[in-house]
């Protein structure tokens, strides 16, 4: 099976047909797709002006949605180093209580599903790479009242998510499924409020 690094040179190959070439690009997202794959897809596309469900798109505009997948892998592996490091060193010092950031990462391995959205159609306007440091940032900081991407406080508790989490805090601006760790507890209780709220009205 071939590696991210190997399907984007498939994808940049002007030798290749670009049916084959559009095919590598999605076969990427199996390796790395921060918002889940179908997510991930939409917000490629729609950031380098591709229509989703062109089979025969511009090469040009091809190789503008695999670099910004790139440059958001290029991200989340430095991160990945810099974790594996860390713990390394928190074992050496003894120090073997999981934390938040901890449960995260475990969650996130191989960098599917980072930033979850809870719909694929609704995801954040940054780039992917902005987006993951905020992310990461956050992860690394004391507990916010907003959202780490768009920093919006409108948010909503779910209980239908799709894929993990089932359940949590999801951005209703943005869109993301916002990691639990990240908020304070006054945030979280407004969320559930929130989504308490929206269903009573809608009785």
């Amino acid at each position: 099976m071939a590696g991210f690094r190997a399907l984007a040179r498939e994808v940049r190959n002007p030798r290749n047909t670009i049916a084959l070439r559009r095919t590598c690009l999605r076969k990427c997202l199996e390796r790395f797709a921060p918002y889940g794959h179908r997510a991930t897809w939409q917000h490629l596309c729609s950031r380098a002006g591709i229509a989703p469900d062109d089979r025969a798109p511009d090469p040009e505009l091809l190789v503008c949605a695999l670099a910004e997948l790139e440059e958001a892998r290029e991200v989340w592996l430095a991160y990945e180093a810099e974790f594996a490091g860390r713990r390394r060193s928190e074992k050496h010092d003894g120090i073997r209580q999981p934390s938040a950031v901890d449960d995260w990462h475990r969650n996130t391995w191989g960098g599917c599903d980072i930033v979850p959205c809870a719909s694929p159609g609704v995801q954040p306007d940054a780039r992917l790479a902005d987006v993951l440091r905020r992310v990461i940032a956050a992860m690394e900081s004391a507990p916010q009242d907003a959202c780490p991407v768009c920093s919006q406080e409108r948010i909503e508790w779910r209980t239908d998510l799709e894929r993990y989490p089932l359940e949590g805090p999801v951005c209703t601006d943005c869109g993301i499924v916002v990691p639990q760790s990240v908020l304070t507890p006054a945030a979280l209780s407004a969320a559930r409020r929130y989504a308490f709220a929206r269903r009573y009205a809608a009785v």
